[in-house]
């Protein structure tokens, strides 16, 4: 038995070890790639479109790759799409195109949807049932820890040369090293995420219209944030502050957010919140301080209120849902997310090119208003709140439909108890 729990507790750290590179080196990768395009003269249209594209791809991977890693197996699945991504990595500083970026970010939305399902599903094989919360809640750590790093990584080379492509498919890469030689069976099939749009909104027109919503927020935000620094006059240092505070905030803020709306009707917790997104978002549109301490705080208050949303929005969603479909109806939420993060960007870039940097956070604040007006319309006229108490705030990462079997199995083995 305890032979069993350390090798168990080894694959577990293998698994994190594994998810940490990837996410790493994605960090990196998403930030430089929006600078990079700002160095090649890249308009804010043709970068928002190279976000629409990752999470089209993105999409198309939820779909397609749990029959992939049924076909072919976890590790080769794994192994594979990772050996593709780095390939994909290293073409884009050599083959300098706009058309061809947003069809090679196409490709690697589909692989890192995939990659993540992997992981997720391996994760939540090895968990034992009593373990589960707590696995994602490390996962989760080393998923903001890694990105926020990564992103860092930006300053150790020029984002005009090569070096910095190559660190992110070196990462990707080294990925590969702990979960093929991790000796352990393979996990359980991936769930395919279906999307039942009417039943969603049926079911919860808050949870469904926000999860839509927020992705229109941040799609234009992680695709676009970086473009809003340099049009603001950041060097590239800046830049990477700036986008670690928004990641900090949200860091620090989902837990007591969460836990507040485990004892109060959600609805009176997102609203407050995507109020604060929008006003602090106006006011970074706007206010333009001279010190880089202050932008950093409002980016840090802005993300403390702007990530923890979609979050919110899944556990509103899911109160009035039995445990047994919390998988597939998370795993819809997800692909209704990622279809407004498809949206966002090329949305926000238009009014990026009108109204320059400030744009974007105008687009943010407009979009986050009109939530706000809509739950505010579910208060006032809509049906009193009913709530279940099988789904209590879990801080969920976007990554694939299989991190929910984490949080659903530790719930199950709650309820058992």
């Amino acid at each position: 038995m305890i032979i069993e729990a350390k090798s168990s507790s080894r694959t577990l750290f293998t698994l994190l070890v594994g998810a940490a590179l990837v996410l790493a080196g994605i960090g990196l990768f998403q930030t430089l790639l929006p600078l990079r395009a700002g160095l090649e003269q890249f308009s804010p249209v043709l970068v928002g479109f190279l976000g629409t594209a990752y999470f089209g791809g993105f999409i198309a991977g939820c779909l397609l790759g749990p029959g992939l890693v049924m076909t072919v197996g976890h590790i080769r699945a794994f192994t594979g799409l990772a050996a593709l991504l780095a390939a994909l990595l290293l073409v884009f500083p050599i083959g300098i195109d706009a058309y061809l970026w947003i069809a090679l970010r196409f490709l690697s939305g589909i692989c890192l949807a995939t990659m993540f399902m992997v992981i997720e599903s391996w994760l939540n094989d090895q968990a034992g049932d009593s373990a589960r919360g707590r696995v994602l809640s490390i996962y989760i750590i080393v998923a903001n820890v890694a990105t926020m790093a990564g992103q860092m990584m930006v300053n150790l080379s020029s984002t005009a040369g090569q070096t910095l492509f190559l660190l992110v498919a070196i990462m990707v890469c080294l990925s590969v090293v702990p979960l093929a030689l991790t000796p352990t069976s393979e996990p359980t099939p991936i769930p395919t995420a279906r999307l039942d749009l009417k039943g969603q909104l049926s079911n919860s027109p808050v949870g469904t219209a926000g999860c839509f919503l927020v992705g229109l927020v941040e799609g234009s935000f992680w695709t676009l944030g970086p473009v809003f620094g340099q049009q603001r006059g950041m060097d590239v240092y800046e830049v990477t502050l700036l986008m670690a505070a928004f990641v900090l905030g949200g860091t620090l803020s989902q837990w007591p957010l969460g836990r507040l709306s485990d004892k109060v009707d959600r609805r009176l917790v997102i609203l407050p919140t995507a109020l604060g997104t929008v006003g602090t978002g106006l006011l970074i549109a706007f206010w333009q301080p001279l010190g880089l301490w202050l932008t950093l705080a409002a980016a840090t208050l802005h993300g403390a209120l702007m990530v923890p949303l979609y979050a919110l929005c899944l556990a509103h969603a899911n109160d009035s849902v039995p445990t047994e479909k919390l998988v597939q109806v998370s795993g819809g939420l997800l692909l209704i997310y990622s279809v407004g993060a498809a949206i966002g960007p090329v949305a926000a870039a238009p009014i990026m090119d009108i109204a320059n940097a400030g744009g974007l956070f105008v687009f943010i604040s407009a979009v986050l208003g009109v939530f706000a007006a809509l739950i505010i319309c579910r208060l006032l006229w809509g049906p009193p709140n009913e709530r279940s108490e099988l789904s209590p705030f879990v801080p969920i990462p976007k990554t694939s439909q299989s991190v929910y079997e984490l949080e659903v199995d530790d719930e199950i083995a709650i309820t058992e108890e």
